[in-house]
């Protein structure tokens, strides 16, 4: 197994923005408490990469700083070279913890998660769509033939639903927050509203209804799981009321099965805004523990054909 990181980009925000950019760096010193040697720095997406999912329009605007003002308050992000720069190994990152769950069972980005990119414009946070990036090169290059989107953050994974709409082989699935952004949702393969202060058990009971009979209908060469953490009881942007521990079950019970049905998973961050960072660090870093637990003392290399 191995972890990729991207923290070590900047990403300069103005003061008092509300998107929680130093939780990426808390979150690496968390890991490296208890996975040091797995820890590898991401590479860069290249063009190539990106304009498998995205359009050399927006590509040409994000490299020329030619985002309009409406645009960058969609994005929610204020553009800057150093932006462009982390949220392509930010993409990198998650396609190369594809990559390595090919190989080995499992790989993960320490960031990550960024579903509500479209093609030609980011939204939410997001700049470029890292799941679709990542499933659509991988496509290419004949590595996978089938995938499943597993995204379990709070907000709906409309940009990856948009781009990959029309490919029945790249299946998604969104369980998210009935009430919450994006307010114009788009369509996913499969969409479950959770209702706010949804607890533990109503959480963990829909996974075990709609996980296992996807997983064996699908049948896919490999999972990409967005393991948010803004589904959190304390989460600011959240309206779910999920505890720690119960996030926790639903991380063990998603990479629990992807190892029963011997799929590889990769694993990306997703959202989390807690009130208390510490707290969203601590949600983060225990899906990495489980990950770790479940994955690093065992993975054999995979043959895929």
């Amino acid at each position: 197994m191995i972890i990729f990181r991207t923290d070590q980009y900047p990403l300069p925000l103005p003061p008092g923005h509300r998107f929680p950019a130093q939780k990426y760096r808390l979150l690496f010193e968390a890991v490296s408490t208890f996975a040091a040697d797995l820890i590898e720095t991401a590479p860069a997406a290249t063009d190539f990469e990106l304009l498998t999912a995205h359009s050399a329009q927006y590509l040409e605007k994000l490299r020329d700083g030619q985002l309009s003002k409406a645009e960058e308050r969609v994005l929610g992000l204020p553009w800057s070279a150093e932006l462009v720069e982390r949220s392509r190994r930010s993409t990198g990152a998650t396609l190369a913890a594809c990559r390595t769950a090919l190989l080995q069972g499992c790989g993960a980005n320490l960031a990550g998660g960024t579903h509500h990119a479209y093609t030609d414009h980011g939204s939410g946070f997001c700049v470029f769509n890292d799941s679709a990036v990542a499933l659509r090169v991988l496509q290419r290059e004949g590595l996978i033939r089938r995938a499943l989107v597993i995204d379990l953050d709070v907000h709906q994974g409309n940009g990856t639903a948009d781009i990959l709409a029309d490919d029945p082989a790249l299946f998604t699935l969104s369980i998210h927050g009935a009430n919450n952004f994006p307010f114009q949702k788009a369509r996913s393969d499969l969409d479950i509203e959770m209702p706010d202060a949804c607890d533990d058990v109503t959480y963990l009971a829909q996974l075990e209804c709609t996980l296992p009979a996807l997983l064996q209908q699908q049948r896919p060469d490999l999972v990409l799981y967005l393991a948010g953490a803004d589904a959190w009881e304390g989460d600011r942007l959240g309206r779910l009321g999920l505890s720690a521990q119960g996030i926790l079950q639903r991380d063990q019970y998603v990479l629990g099965l992807c190892q029963q049905f011997d799929v590889p998973v990769a694993i990306t961050m997703g959202g989390g805004y807690g009130r208390d960072i510490n707290q969203t660090v601590a949600i983060h870093a225990a899906t990495l523990q489980a990950a770790v637990t479940l994955f690093a003392a065992t993975a054999q290399p995979k043959k895929h054909t």
